[in-house]
Order: C-alpha cells, then structure tokens, then sequence
C-alpha cells in the first residue's frame, strides 16, 4: 500500500471514530467507497448450521442489502447456502464474488444465491474474511452493480473493514480498545513495515533478525493492542498514531 492510500485510509478510520452509530456506520461506508461502485454493505458473524433465522439476525453487525433480499436470505437459509459464507472459512485475504463462480460447479443452491442477489442489484461484490477475539469466523461484504476495486486496493479496503468490524462490535458493547498501549521499539518497527505492505521475509531482512523473530514481534504487538490478524493491528495501531 502506498503512503498517500495509508494517509486516506487513517483519514477513514478518524471518521469512523467519529460515528456513534450502527446507520453512522453505514452511511458513511457507503457514501465513502461510492467511488468504487460500492452501494452497500454488510458485516457480521458467521452462525452455525441449523441456527434458527430469528437467531441469524443477532449474527449482523451492518446490513444496507435491500430489505426484501435480507428477508428472503433469512426465511430461505440462504447463509448455509451461501458460497462468500462457505469461502470465509477457506481463505484468509480478500476474495471477489466472481471468483467463486467457477467453484460452484453443479451447486445449484449456491448458484440460486448469487443469481437471486442480482435481482436486488447485488451482482458484483468483495467479501473481506475476518475473526472475532474468540476465534469465530467474520465476514464484512461490499456489494453494488458493478464495482471498480483494483487488486492493489484490496489492502485499503481489508484494513478499513477490520477497523469498523471492531468499532461495530463496540458500538454493541461487545469490545473495547485498550487504553493505554505501550509497544517496544521492535514491535513498532514490526508493524511500521507490515502497514507499507512488506512480507515476514522483508520485515526480516530490514531488522535483520529471521522471520521468526518478526513473527514473534508481531505477535506481542498483536496481543497488546487486542487484535486477532496483522491487518487489525495494523489499523488499531495506526489509528492510535503508533506508527505512522
């Protein structure tokens, strides 16, 4: 990621800060990522097999889908059919709708989803993975017409949609940033390079130590600021201005 899209993404996350509610939330999603086709979005967590539709509903976080899709989604048990649901636990980066297609095969329920969701103008999206603190899988999807969102954007959006994942579970009263953080130099140099992007084997050869010990900085880091991945901390770090 570049310096001038770390810049507007930690603009993002100020104003995130600023919102004081789920519809905050929400709109300015949308109304800040328009510009890359983005006409809704949605986050939550993932139920389990079999959970009842009225219980599937206290698993969202976000929902701008059309409410009649939401409805039909919900009655039908959509979510146990739903191939972006299915792909949450196979994948750890950001994926595109469109390339699941070619993995369907013969699924004709997980074709009726994705075919059903067009009619409600959701034909193009990008699904982010995501986990909570307890290790339940998350997903925060970004759907419109058509979206615009280069591979090399993919970064901007994956650390915008940990970022207001956990201000959305705060806004719950289901998490809470810590308040005083105190990182060792090594662990800030750690996530200094991890935010430009740079791989455990970079980070390494940069701070000359092995890739182990780049593991074991970020880790720390990773614990003391409350996150579960690199991308939270990263976003959680950069929004409390310990990196820059």
């Amino acid at each position: 990621m570049t310096r001038k899209a770390l810049d507007q993404t930690l603009g993002f996350l100020r104003s995130l800060d600023r919102t004081a509610s789920v519809d905050d939330v929400a709109r300015l999603l949308v109304t800040e990522l328009a510009a890359f086709g983005v006409a809704h979005a949605m986050a939550g967590t993932v139920p389990g097999k079999g959970t009842p539709a009225r219980q599937q509903q206290s698993h969202i976080l976000v929902n701008t889908f059309p409410s009649e899709w939401g409805r039909r989604y919900l009655t039908r048990g959509y979510a146990f059919h739903d191939p972006t649901v299915r792909h949450l636990s196979e994948t750890k980066v950001p994926f595109a709708w469109s390339d699941l297609r070619s993995r369907i095969g013969d699924d004709s329920e997980a074709r009726r989803v994705m075919d059903e969701a067009g009619e409600f103008r959701l034909r193009d999206g990008v699904t982010i993975p995501l986990m909570t603190l307890e290790g339940g899988t998350a997903g925060f999807s970004l759907s419109g017409e058509h979206l615009a969102i280069d591979p090399d954007d993919r970064p901007m959006l994956h650390l915008i949609a940990t970022y207001a994942f956990g201000h959305l579970l705060r806004l719950r009263g289901e998490g809470s940033l810590p308040r005083t953080i105190r990182l060792a130099p090594r662990e800030r140099e750690a996530l200094q390079w991890a935010a430009e992007g740079k791989t455990d084997w970079e980070i390494g050869e940069v701070m000359g130590i092995s890739t182990h010990g780049v593991d074991f900085h970020l880790r720390s880091a990773r614990t003391k600021l409350g996150t579960t991945n690199r991308t939270q901390a990263v976003a959680v770090a950069l929004r409390r201005g310990l990196i820059l």
